[in-house]
């Protein structure tokens, strides 16, 4: 039988409800920038540790961003 090694990781704590002083707002490309990655895609909930609520926050703040042109929908070649 072969045995599969599991991977125990330290479970990531969402930033937006450590810190109630940070807020989502499409208008800040700066701090949407960090959840997409360098070819202009959604980073994962799993990947960015957000909470699901958050996630979904994010996801809709990035493709009105996108919308007016304040974030790339693509990476420029």
């Amino acid at each position: 039988m072969a045995f599969r090694k599991r991977r125990y990781g330290r479970r990531k704590v969402c930033r937006f409800c450590a810190d109630s002083t940070l807020k989502i707002d499409y208008k800040d490309p700066r701090t949407l920038r960090y959840f997409t990655t360098e070819r202009g895609k959604i980073i994962p909930r799993r990947i960015s540790g957000c909470c699901a609520r958050h996630q979904r926050e994010l996801t809709l703040a990035i493709k009105r961003a996108r919308a007016i042109a304040l974030l790339p929908f693509a990476a420029s070649q």
